[in-house]
């Protein structure tokens, strides 16, 4: 695939890292670095997959700028832990995602540092992507999760549009019967604010959520304020920072499901009162729904639980000014899209990230088993470490110690060995192997060769995820 407009041809080749640029005028070339030459049809050029000509494809093609996509358009975020994935990404959203806006650079500092990536690297690897697939519609860049200014600062310079503030390591957990030395110990000054006036703005207030009226007592209100006042300090603390040095029109998501405790409907309305007084703007709320979400597999809740809490946190939302619920750890929970879709009247934004690592290990399944097997291995003995970071209930004691005569393409596909390797794959891919490179050098250069494998596989897989996210179905 290739992508064009008046002035030029660009396409990419994934096995030599080469980008290739054909124009009628040696103007058009003139963005881009790498050695030019003339052809039969004009001007050619042959560079590297460089920050630079990245940049110079963004300029030539303006819907390759990442773009804020706002409260009223759904979005689906597909994440890429290896920088390998757009195309086949591209290609999903072409073929099922009709009026989703993709979000192709997705990714947490978290992750970056795991794998030794850069903030520029996740955005230029998406734009070769778009380019490969000949994507022409618009597109979002999410810094996720992100928890310093230094990592704002970050995102900032490299262009990304979306931030997701997550000031999750402020919540704090209470236990039953509040007490006046907690209510006193709350940052008072910071949130501008004083115990009277904040007992008067919540304490007997009623909420319609969805038909079901809940007024708010004493114990509700002060036990929010409990758990989420520092953690509204914070959140606003890393918006002001975000909006005082962006110097580009960027859009804020607030999340707080990486923690430990479910956020009830009271808790949401205080969080999002308490930030709109404070002055914080965002598109986007990611609470800690009902349990049941793991990585990499299916829903394991109860979806009528899990669509009532829905409906209680999309009322919450449209009480308290209106914004797009999110949908965090979003891959492969196929049963719940249609549910999620509807219970949000599709003010909705999905996020995934891990399944497309996962999907680039069933082509390594098909096409280098020992390489899998090495990646097992060290993804396997870090489980017990790596699943700190992560909801997941594997059972490595129902898994398989070595891969001998073990169904590959099934070992993927697993529950248990699935999520042993999703959440390992920063120890797998850093981890040398014997000829001083890393398993995640060997695992690019499978893709690289298969690239045309990956895109497919990821264009079918990423494709269930999309489709019931289309607007009018």
């Amino acid at each position: 695939m290739t992508l064009r407009n008046e002035t030029l041809e660009a396409r990419i080749d994934y096995a030599s890292r080469r980008l290739y640029v054909s124009a009628s005028t040696a103007t058009a070339l003139a963005p881009f670095e790498g050695t030019a030459g003339e052809s039969a049809a004009g001007q050619v050029l042959e560079g590297a997959l460089s920050a630079a000509n990245a940049a110079a494809l963004r300029q030539t093609f303006p819907n390759l700028r990442p773009a804020p996509i706002g409260r009223n358009r759904v979005a689906v975020g597909t994440g890429d832990r290896i920088g390998l994935a757009t195309c086949g990404h591209a290609r999903a959203f072409q073929k099922f995602g009709d009026g989703v806006v993709p979000v192709f650079a997705q990714q947490s500092i978290r992750e970056m540092d795991r794998l030794g990536r850069d903030v520029q690297s996740v955005l230029d690897d998406a734009t070769f992507g778009c380019v490969a697939a000949g994507w022409t519609g618009p597109v979002g860049a999410d810094c996720d999760h992100i928890k310093s200014t230094e990592g704002i600062d970050r995102g900032l310079s490299a262009g990304f549009t979306m931030f997701t503030l997550d000031p999750g390591d402020y919540v704090a957990d209470i236990r039953p019967g509040i007490t006046q030395a907690q209510i006193d110990g709350l940052p008072w000054q910071d949130l501008e604010d004083n115990f009277d006036a904040f007992r008067a703005r919540y304490v007997g207030r009623s909420l319609d959520l969805n038909g079901q009226e809940i007024v708010i007592g004493e114990d509700d209100i002060y036990g929010a304020a409990v758990k989420y006042g520092r953690c509204i300090v914070e959140a606003r603390r890393l918006y002001v920072h975000l909006m005082e040095q962006a110097s580009y029109e960027v859009e804020v998501e607030i999340a707080v499901d990486e923690t430990a405790f479910v956020t009830s409907f009271v808790e949401h309305f205080y969080l999002a009162t308490e930030l709109r007084r404070l002055g914080v703007d965002w598109v986007s709320f990611a609470p800690r729904y009902a349990d049941g979400f793991e990585k990499g597999v299916e829903y394991l809740g109860d979806l009528t639980i899990l669509r009532d809490n829905l409906l209680g946190h999309k009322a919450v939302a449209d009480a308290a000014g209106g914004y797009k619920m999110s949908l965090h750890s979003g891959s492969d929970k196929f049963s719940i899209y249609s549910t999620a879709v509807d219970a949000t009247d599709q003010l909705i934004h999905l996020k995934t990230s891990g399944t497309s690592y996962l999907c680039a290990l069933e082509v390594v399944a098909r096409h280098d088993g020992q390489l899998l097997e090495e990646i097992w291995r060290v993804s396997r003995e870090s489980f017990v470490a790596a699943r700190n970071s992560y909801q997941v209930s594997a059972d490595v004691s129902k898994t398989p110690l070595t891969l001998t005569g073990v169904d590959l393409p099934e070992l993927v596909a697993a529950f248990d060995s699935r999520q042993i390797l999703h959440v390992g794959y920063g120890d797998a891919l850093s981890s040398l192997d014997m000829h001083g490179g890393t398993l995640g050098m060997r695992l690019d250069a499978v893709l690289r060769e298969n690239h045309a494998d990956y895109s497919s596989v990821l264009e079918g897989h990423l494709g269930r995820h999309i489709k019931p996210f289309r607007p009018g179905l």
